[in-house]
């Protein structure tokens, strides 16, 4: 069936779900959306394993591509800036500058995101509380954030001053910090960072794909700080 946009994107209301849709958002690129319900594991069905093998969300398909499939949220962010951000808007051509930002984004997808993402599921959803594993992966995660506030001394921005996907990628996840009872008043840079970024317009168009949900768990998560 014909596509109405050039790319689909196929995601939930998560972090790394936000990474894509506020990538595409902030560059302006028209897409098909495609929600996928994780609660049912939609994205474990045989259909979806043909786009990502691994059965996780994000995934994009470029039908100006030959339907070209893409997965992993970094890698769509940086296909995506390759090859429609023909201004270098989010990620600079010059290869000192770039490797800046892929380094910020590497440091998201390899500690952020899984040690905090460890520290979502001991905390929040495990079925039995284990205090060493609560510990442990909580501890790591604030001492990412920790690394974040060292990156933002004395400039905006986690990359060569200039909003970049490494902002992006960071800011979904550390965006979610209520849900493990972290304050940003402890990290009062990465507090600024993270206000200076909610007062994107396709930030929070971006974070309420595919829809508000998300979001609202984040305010009620934020009150009871």
């Amino acid at each position: 069936m014909a596509q109405k946009h050039p790319i689909t994107l196929y995601t939930a209301g998560t972090p790394n779900g936000w990474k894509a849709s506020v990538t595409l958002e902030e560059l302006g690129i028209p897409y098909n959306l495609e929600s996928i319900d994780i609660m049912k594991n939609t994205q474990k069905e045989p259909w979806f394993i043909k786009i990502n093998p691994n059965g996780r969300i994000p995934a994009i398909v470029d039908h100006s591509k030959n339907d070209f499939a893409v997965f992993e949220s970094g890698a769509i962010m940086e296909y995506v800036c390759d090859n429609y951000d023909s201004q270098h808007r989010l990620l600079p051509q010059e290869p000192l500058a770039r490797s800046r930002v892929i380094q910020f984004l590497m440091f998201q997808m390899g500690g952020v995101g899984p040690m905090q993402g460890q520290a979502n599921h001991f905390n929040v959803y495990a079925p039995e509380k284990i205090p060493y594993a609560q510990k442990r992966y909580l501890d790591e995660t604030k001492r990412l954030y920790g690394v974040l506030e060292i990156a933002l001394d004395g400039q905006e921005y986690l990359a060569n001053n200039q909003y970049s996907i490494a902002d992006i990628a960071n800011y979904c996840w550390v965006k979610c910090s209520p849900y493990l009872g972290i304050n940003l008043k402890e990290f009062p840079r990465v507090k600024e960072w993270v206000e200076r970024i909610d007062a994107r317009q396709a930030v929070q168009k971006g974070i309420r794909v595919p829809n508000d949900s998300g979001v609202k768990r984040l305010e009620e998560a934020l009150n009871k700080l």
